[in-house]
């Protein structure tokens, strides 16, 4: 009985920010995008962009003129997501490339192979992810949430990262964006149990991924600064978005998304707003350590900014992605 309440605690936590975030979405304008320069030549990288928020993402940003390679575990998904945004925006340049972030192995064969082509390398997004599976290991043996929605992404930006030094200039510093949420307010990071194996919630580990990803965010920020390269780094929250992400959620959720869905949620094309504003905005040239919704800087959980925590997390990571303690 105890462990059972222990592990309801995380789904009341995620429902009432989701209850929290629906009512501002149903108060607020959602942000709409301002009109933004054209990137020629520019080259972006966008995972999980073959749907959803990413596929809106990879969208405009090939509308605004970029070379844009989406990275997907769904070949098929893939291909057809890039003939569609090339018939939309009339941008030959848009690509699918194979990226399971399931699989360590797979991100370096596709680094490796992304490289051998010598291109550059101006805006990653960090945009995949999976919510409220049932309990499962990656291939490498960690807990999916943790693994593909935080892990893999730590993986893949660390090994772009001297890609991206070298592209980023002072007139348009290279970035990186990754997509966070506002459950990240509710998540906790028990250092003891980081791949959690006693009384498992799929919504405590999708808030934590979801907060690692905000404290990788600020930490590889303060060492870019550090090192005085033209790279930045900021996290997005896309507010409470209608996609296929709620196929997990138990039916009286499934049932409330049917019915009040077109009311309360935003589209995936408004979802992606945010992600793109980061990605290509003049207003954030040069800015980086940002936590951003709805077009905004804003507060994140008061645990993001503890540098001992960021610290701890960035040295686990590294260990686990069997990458040197600083890249």
């Amino acid at each position: 009985m105890a462990a059972m309440c222990v592990s309801l605690l995380p789904v009341l936590r995620n429902y009432y920010i989701a209850v929290k975030v629906l009512l501002q979405q149903l108060l607020c304008r959602s942000f709409t995008l301002p009109d933004l320069p054209g990137q020629d030549g520019k080259v972006a990288f966008v995972t999980g962009g073959s749907r959803g928020i990413g596929y809106y993402t990879a969208k405009h940003l090939a509308k605004h003129g970029m070379h844009v390679i989406i990275a997907g575990n769904n070949e098929a998904d893939g291909n057809e997501a890039v003939r569609r945004i090339q018939e939309d925006t009339l941008n030959e340049k848009v690509e699918f490339v194979f990226c399971d972030l399931t699989s360590m192995k797979s991100i370096r064969n596709c680094v490796q192979n992304f490289k051998a082509r010598n291109l550059g390398l101006h805006v990653l997004i960090n945009n995949a992810g999976v919510m409220l599976v049932p309990e499962s290991r990656t291939e490498d043996g960690f807990e999916t949430h943790f693994g593909l929605n935080y892990l893999g992404h730590f993986l893949l930006t660390n090994l772009l990262l001297d890609t991206m030094r070298k592209s980023g200039t002072h007139d348009f510093n290279a970035r990186v964006v990754t997509v966070s949420s506002a459950t990240h307010f509710t998540g906790e990071l028990n250092f003891d149990d980081l791949q959690p194996r006693h009384c498992y919630s799929s919504h405590g580990a999708y808030a934590q991924s979801k907060l690692a990803l905000v404290l990788f965010t600020y930490y590889l920020q303060q060492q870019l600064t550090a090192e005085g390269c033209y790279v930045t780094t900021n996290a997005v929250d896309p507010g409470v978005v209608n996609t296929d992400l709620y196929q997990h959620v138990s039916w009286p959720g499934r049932f409330v998304k049917w019915m009040a869905g077109w009311l309360l949620l935003k589209t995936p094309e408004e979802g992606a707003s945010t992600s793109i504003y980061a990605a290509i905005s003049p207003d954030l040239e040069g800015i980086g350590g940002c936590y951003l919704y709805n077009g905004e800087r804003i507060k994140s959980a008061d645990i993001t900014y503890n540098t001992d925590v960021q610290k701890k997390l960035w040295a686990l990571s590294c260990k686990m992605a069997a990458l040197p303690a600083l890249t």
